[in-house]
């Protein structure tokens, strides 16, 4: 490990961190102490070169002033208003502006914009519609909920039940009336892809599967991840976003894709929806949102979906929300960000470096314990063999010695797992692929 010099580190007990090792990290704590543009500062001084958009979110790089002044000037007009039977313009501006660049575009008409502060909530608000929906229209009886296998859908009760990863779900009750698709993972079909892969469409017909169980008329909705980014990366093969909708539309069931890490120009679209050209009838986001600088989530709802619930005698539509809702200081950090990412083409810039992105880091094939890599718009999963007495600690390790070395990853199992800023330059995915390549080989 590289020395660096002694710092104050701050009183860390009271602090419960949220899916950390606590113990672990309180005693080789590691700080970010501030941020500008593609680098955070570590506590000692060093630049450490951001490879994860700090959890998925900083879409447009840190440090954006534009976003930091229309912050400080609504906090200077207005601090916080209701939004239940109260309203605020900011935040109609802010859904209108969202509707322009809603998924799939004006034809779609995915452009009713429902406000929630995280993607957890974003899910729980996606899946309570759902429910809503088929009960207005006459089916009642669908209350089952469809996830996958390996999905993450946040922390919620429901986004915990309909998601897949285990440790997530091992010790807490999940809502009934629950099932799961098979996960799509392959590699014995698919390792080292650039792109979707050629083998898996298939894998949707697990819906019909769950269909002919438990009968089309209990299943309300299938929730899935169009890639599915805190599992590993995992990207759908050719024809299975396709056939999920097929299959949904033919048996009366809704479409939500979670897009709460693919939104916002990841993919080199707008939308995960945009990329594949396949439309689902909700659709997730948070994060990249506002950029992460303020908590906020949305969920974008297709008029037939909304229009349903607005019939019958006037009153609460929908008996569901957050006091923060469309909250006034996250509406305009989202208003500044999409200003800036209209201004600098950030939505498909992507789309322009995606090839470069896969080629670099698909050069990390061929390192010692490398067994898959994943790539797909400015996203990459790096698996790593595990070790037999500890499964994750090889990849663990090779997210120390990169931080130690100015790079942040995520690590997810032992799956490296990079999505830069859609700033990023090609010199610094070079710079990425050296510092993780480097870290590969002196853990392995």
């Amino acid at each position: 490990m590289t020395d660096h010099p002694l710092r104050n580190t701050p009183a860390m007990d009271a602090f419960w961190m949220p899916f950390t090792a606590n113990r672990q990290f309180k005693a080789a704590p590691r700080l970010l102490v501030s941020a500008e543009g593609m680098h955070y500062t570590a506590d000692d001084g060093r630049k450490i070169l951001d490879g994860s958009a700090g959890l998925w979110c900083v879409n447009a790089g840190h440090g954006r002033r534009g976003i930091a002044a229309a912050v400080e000037r609504q906090l200077a007009t207005l601090d916080f208003a209701p939004t239940f039977q109260m309203g605020h313009p900011i935040a109609f501006e802010f859904a209108e502006r969202l509707a322009e660049i809603a998924p799939g575009g004006p034809d779609q008409r995915l452009d009713r914009v429902f406000f929630t502060n995280s993607g957890s909530e974003s899910v729980d608000t996606a899946l309570k519609i759902a429910l809503a929906y088929q009960r207005a229209i006459g089916q009642g009886t669908r209350t089952r909920l469809v996830g996958r296998e390996r999905g993450y859908h946040g922390v919620g009760f429901g986004g915990l039940s309909v998601g897949g990863i285990v440790s997530n779900r091992r010790v807490f009750p999940q809502l009934n009336g629950t099932d799961h698709l098979r996960h799509t993972h392959d590699p014995a079909r698919n390792a080292f892809v650039k792109g979707q892969p050629e083998h898996g469409a298939e894998l949707a017909e697990d819906l019909e599967r769950l269909v002919a169980l438990h009968g089309a008329e209990t299943i309300a909705a299938c929730i899935v991840e169009p890639v599915a980014g805190s599992t590993g990366v995992l990207i759908p093969p050719k024809g299975y976003l396709e056939r999920l909708r097929e299959i949904c539309t033919k048996h009366g069931i809704l479409l939500i894709f979670d897009e709460v890490i693919s939104g916002f120009g990841r993919l080199g679209a707008p939308f995960a929806t945009d990329f594949f050209g396949v439309v689902p009838d909700l659709v997730t986001s948070a994060k990249g949102l506002t950029n992460g600088t303020v908590p906020m989530g949305a969920v974008f709802a297709s008029r037939a979906v909304h229009d349903a619930l607005m019939q019958g005698p006037d009153g609460i539509e929908l008996f569901h929300g957050y006091t923060y809702s469309g909250h006034p200081i996250a509406c305009a950090a989202g208003l500044a960000t999409l200003d800036i990412y209209r201004e600098e083409g950030l939505l498909t810039r992507v789309a322009d470096i995606a090839d470069d992105w896969a080629a670099a880091i698909h050069d990390l094939r061929g390192r010692k314990g490398v067994i898959d890599i994943r790539t797909i718009g400015l996203v990459a999963g790096v698996e790593l063999a595990p070790r037999p007495d500890a499964p994750g600690k090889r990849a663990y390790d090779v997210f120390v010695d990169c931080f130690e070395r100015g790079l942040l990853t995520r690590v997810t199992g032992d799956i490296i797992a990079l999505s830069p800023p859609l700033i990023i330059e090609r010199g610094q995915i070079a710079e990425i692929v050296d510092i993780l390549g480097g870290a590969i080989d002196r853990v392995a």
